[in-house]
Formats: C-alpha cells, sequence, structure tokens
C-alpha cells in the first residue's frame, strides 16, 4: 500500500521524531552555511532495533549498523565536550567521509566506519577519501573502526590508525 505525503508534512513527523529523541541527523561539514542547509543530511536512529521494527529499515548492511553505533556513541561524547560539532564530508568527486569532529574552529578527527576484518578488506576509496578530506580540511587525524582489525598503516605519505570497534567504543 503507498501512502503519500507532502514534504512539510514529512519534515513536521521528522522533527516530532527528531525531539523524541528516536533519531538524529549530521550535516555536511562546509565552512558555507549555504551548503550545510542545501545539502542532503545522514540520519541515524538512537535504537536501530526500534528503527527495523518499526519499518524505517536502515539495510542489513553490518557496515551501515556499525556506523550508526559510532555516530550515537558520537553523539554520546558530545555531551562531555559542548564545543565539539560532527559532521559529515563529501566532495564532489562523491567520495565521503563518515565523521568530521570539529572542537571549536579546529578539525580534530576524521572518522571512517567499515565492517573490515583485514587490511585487505578495507576498501582504496575509504582510504582516498579520508587522504582528499586529510588534505582539504588540514586535518591529520586519520581512523579507520573496523570489526576487528587494528594497525597503523601510511597511505600517500600519511598516517592512518586503525581501531577495532568494541575497542574504540571503551
Amino acid at each position: 500500500m503507498l501512502i503519500k505525503i507532502s514534504v512539510p508534512t514529512l519534515e513536521k513527523y521528522f522533527y516530532i521524531m527528531k525531539e523524541a529523541f528516536l533519531f538524529f541527523d549530521l550535516k555536511i561539514f562546509s565552512y558555507k552555511v549555504k551548503d550545510q542547509l542545501q545539502y542532503p543530511r545522514k540520519l541515524y536512529a538512537i535504537d536501530p532495533g526500534l528503527a527495523n521494527f518499526s519499518g524505517f529499515k536502515f539495510s542489513e548492511d553490518a557496515g551501515r549498523l556499525m556506523e550508526n553505533v559510532v555516530a550515537v556513541e558520537l553523539m554520546r561524547r558530545k555531551t562531555a565536550s559542548p564545543v565539539r560539532e560532527v559532521y559529515y564530508w563529501k566532495d564532489k568527486q562523491q567520495r565521503e567521509v563518515d565523521f568530521v569532529l570539529k572542537d571549536g574552529s579546529k578539525i580534530k578527527q576524521l572518522i571512517q566506519v567499515t565492517y573490515a576484518s583485514s587490511r585487505e578488506e578495507i576498501e582504496m576509496w575509504e582510504k582516498r577519501a579520508l587522504i582528499k578530506a586529510s588534505e582539504e580540511l588540514n586535518c591529520d587525524n586519520m581512523l579507520i573502526i573496523t570489526w576487528d582489525y587494528e594497525a597503523e598503516e601510511e597511505f600517500k605519505g600519511k598516517r592512518i590508525k586503525v581501531t577495532p570497534l568494541w575497542k574504540w567504543l571503551f
């Protein structure tokens, strides 16, 4: 059954769900407020189980669920650091970094999340996106959160820390 709904009504429902702490969204990182308002936002569920139950399925993709866990944890950590802001980054070539952490006016960390268990499973495009964002945003603190692979890698002359999700959470 298809239900038609207007954009203003959908926005109102989403606003109510945000106010009820069911979902939250992240803006794209840009120094221009116009870009932050016009580009799509990334949507995360406070409780992915509730989102799946209610029919607002993310996907069966473990990587997407890991990204959601990291997003919720970053929001929790943000309460301890009121000046911290969390964004995502994307360039014109569609390279994307899952999280950009900004404290005041300085970019503190770039985080990529992937369901990888080995060095070979980490996609090259994820590393390239981190390097491009690092150059553009002048941030050398790069992290890839994996399922259970840990290392420190050098890629294109820059160091990228790789840590498992369970370790990052503690």
